[in-house]
């Protein structure tokens, strides 16, 4: 996935209430193991959550971040964001298609149908398509 990401010219941070002690430990015990070289982007500690405050990520009684991702823009505009309860794994993928379809969206000004791949069709925003989606796209 990384190297997907590094592709389309995406910088991966990872974030969560734990020291940067705990994080080199975790590197070394478990995500070297996970993934060859371990996790190859930087993790970064948020003491306190104040950054997950932000965001809206922070459990204040549990003193930690919720999982989430956001996709920001190079304008620093949050594009999507994902929070899910540590039991359900995220989709790598999906982060991936994601990040096509905003790249496509701000290079063409048309927009992305629900499940868009590069190469689908697309459509071109306009009042006299209000009404009328469904006759340029079918799912």
């Amino acid at each position: 996935m990384n190297d997907d990401l590094t592709k389309l010219d995406v910088q991966v941070l990872a974030m969560s209430t734990d020291s940067h002690f705990t994080h080199k430990i975790w590197q070394e015990e478990e995500l070297s193991k996970m993934v060859d070289g371990g996790v190859p982007f930087p993790m970064l500690a948020d003491a306190g959550g104040k950054i997950g405050e932000v965001y809206g990520v922070y459990d204040p009684v549990g003193g930690v971040d919720i999982r989430g991702r956001f996709i920001i823009d190079p304008e620093f505009v949050i594009r999507a964001m994902e929070v899910l309860t540590p039991e359900v794994g995220r989709n790598p993928d999906e982060l991936v298609r994601q990040v096509k379809a905003y790249q496509h969206i701000v290079a063409t000004g048309e927009v992305t149908p629900s499940g868009w791949e590069p190469g689908d069709k697309t459509l071109t925003p306009s009042p006299a398509l209000v009404g009328h989606v469904w006759e340029e796209w079918k799912p």
